[in-house]
Formats: C-alpha cells, sequence, structure tokens
C-alpha cells in the first residue's frame, strides 16, 4: 500500500476521532438504509448498539493506526473475519459496509473528504475487507 493513500487515511481518520460516536451512528444508518435486512445482525437495544458503534470504531481506529505495519495487521483481520462469520456476516455484506463507511466519512468531514481521501479510504477499506473475507473463508473447503 503506498505510504501516500495511508497518510491520507490516517490524517482523516484523526478528524473524524472527535466527532466518533456521530460518525458511527452515521454509518448504521447508512448500513440499514443501504441493506435493512442487516439490522436483525445487530443489537436491539440502544445501549448494546451504543456498545457496537464503540467497538466499531475502535477497531476503525485500529486497523487504521496499523496500516503502517501490514504484516501485523493482516493475522488481526483475518481473526476478525473470521469471528464475523459467527455474527452471520457475508462476503457479500462487506460491499453494502465499504458504501456505508464512506458515505459515513463524506458526511462526517464535510469539505475535508476530498477525492483523493476517498480514494484513499476506498483503497484501504478493500484491502481491510479482502482480508477479512480471506479469513473468514480460508478453512472452508469448497
Amino acid at each position: 500500500m503506498e505510504s501516500k493513500t495511508i497518510a491520507l487515511v490516517q490524517e482523516s481518520f484523526e478528524k473524524v476521532k472527535p466527532i466518533a460516536p456521530a460518525a458511527a451512528e452515521i454509518f448504521y444508518n447508512k448500513l440499514f438504509e443501504l441493506d435493512p435486512q442487516l439490522k436483525p445482525l445487530f443489537p436491539n437495544s440502544e445501549g448494546e448498539m451504543k456498545e457496537q458503534r464503540n467497538k466499531l470504531m475502535s477497531m476503525l481506529g485500529a486497523a487504521v493506526a496499523g496500516l503502517s505495519n501490514l504484516d501485523a495487521l493482516i493475522p488481526i483481520l483475518k481473526n476478525l473475519g473470521k469471528r464475523h462469520v459467527d455474527y452471520k456476516v457475508e462476503a457479500f455484506h462487506y460491499v453494502t459496509v465499504g458504501e456505508a463507511l464512506i458515505g459515513a466519512l463524506e458526511v462526517g468531514l464535510g469539505d475535508d473528504f476530498t477525492q483523493d481521501v476517498k480514494e484513499a479510504w476506498a483503497n484501504v477499506y478493500g484491502v481491510i475487507s479482502n482480508v477479512m473475507i480471506e479469513g473468514a473463508y480460508q478453512d472452508i473447503k469448497m
């Protein structure tokens, strides 16, 4: 991954951190708007959803920070993908999640969400989701 891509994602995520709760809420609203059938995969109560939003932002923050050391990040992402199978996440869901993430970043970052930043996030999310999908299904024999 190019250092410019990593820098754009890490710098833009620093601007998301102060609005993390709102960004996570925007993300889940977009996710459920794009695919209402995903809603049952998530907690019903507001308290549990708040915890889920916090987990999302923590995981995203750790992944963004780990971009500088992909060799260490890849096994973590593969394990995360494997765990998501237990939550009934399927490979095609990652496309919708990516759309929701880009949409949430666009709203949250406003004018700071330039075309370069958008492309950097799309690139990074593509790598993250591919590694998670690989981790989720690497033990399944076809």
